[in-house]
């Protein structure tokens, strides 16, 4: 794969969706379990959420990948890898953001074994890791600029 310029459409849309899936976690009950628990729908919607926020964490950084790199991910998990051989996450952001796509594949894969006890404790306390972790991509891309292709 040819490395070529990221498009900012793509990288605006999924920034975009990041954002808006973190926001409306945090419009949930997560004042206490017992709340964010009482409703079905509370849980239903912050695992539909958060796995649609991380699968746009990763889409974002295998598009880093593919075209800024010519680098084509096949796995959620390699992308924190190979984003940090690239420096555009450190070691650490790379870390944090292997372990997010473990549990997104969890979420996926094995939804029927994680609690709702488990859900809200991230949905509680976790959500500034996906900030983080998008922000760091976005300094990245701002700090280089010729690697964007600006039009439509």
């Amino acid at each position: 794969m040819t490395p070529s310029q990221l498009r900012a459409k793509i990288v605006s849309e999924r920034i975009q969706w990041i954002r808006k899936m973190v926001e409306r976690i945090r419009k949930l009950p997560l004042e206490g379990y017992e709340e964010f628990n009482s409703d079905s729908r509370n849980i239903a919607a912050a695992e539909s959420y958060l796995r649609r926020g991380l699968e746009a964490l990763m889409d974002l950084g295998r598009h880093i990948l593919a075209k800024g790199f010519g680098y084509a991910a096949t796995e959620y998990k390699e992308i924190p890898k190979v984003l940090a051989q690239n420096g555009v996450l450190t070691n650490q952001e790379a870390h944090l953001m292997r372990k997010l796509a473990g549990y997104r594949n969890r979420m996926v894969h094995f939804y029927h074994e994680i609690p709702g006890q488990e859900l809200y404790s991230i949905c509680s306390r976790q959500l500034e890791d996906i900030e983080n972790l998008t922000g760091a991509m976005a300094r990245w891309i701002k700090e280089n600029p010729d690697k964007i292709d600006q039009t439509l």
